[in-house]
């Protein structure tokens, strides 16, 4: 499945999701928020790093349309009609890939500013002296892409391989 990053103006970006299963996915875009890692790249290479089956790009790359939806109007609705006829629950696995995603991108992202020198202090719910050892291969990582990033032009874009 490829992933791509486009960047929009000040810290806005849009994402499209190719992939081989699943119906062909409409771009959407991103939350925003952060000059130098999009949100959606954080999770992405959070769930790379971490090897994390179920997250969202997990999902996306098993079929899943997650917060996406089918490009195909026709395919939109009938995901629609399904979603309201028998809404899918995660399984209990897929429950805990997702909240160890949120958990490492809110430890990764503060240690990484913090290294970087764009904070001063990590928030009270990061202990430097407790930090799993995935997280600074996370933050490795995310170093490599965040200069990348930022020096974007608007309309420039990261393409990622799941």
């Amino acid at each position: 499945m490829r992933v791509v990053f486009t960047k929009g103006p000040g810290t806005s970006y849009d994402i499209s999701v190719h992939r081989e299963t699943g119906a062909a996915l409409a771009p959407r875009n991103g939350p925003g928020g952060h000059p130098y890692l999009p949100h959606d790249l954080v999770h992405f290479l959070v769930e790379a790093e971490a090897g994390i089956g179920l997250g969202v790009y997990g999902r996306l790359a098993a079929g899943d349309n997650g917060l996406f939806w089918p490009a195909d109007p026709a395919e939109r609705n009938k995901a629609a009609r399904r979603r309201k006829s028998k809404p899918v629950q995660p399984s209990p696995q897929a429950r805990a890939d997702m909240a160890r995603s949120e958990e490492l991108a809110g430890i990764a992202v503060p240690v990484w500013e913090v290294r970087r020198g764009h904070a001063k202090t990590l928030p009270a719910y990061v202990r430097a002296d407790e930090l799993p050892p995935v997280v600074d291969r996370i933050v490795t990582r995310l170093d490599e892409h965040a200069d990348r990033w930022h020096a974007l032009p608007v309309g420039g874009s990261i393409e990622l391989t799941w």
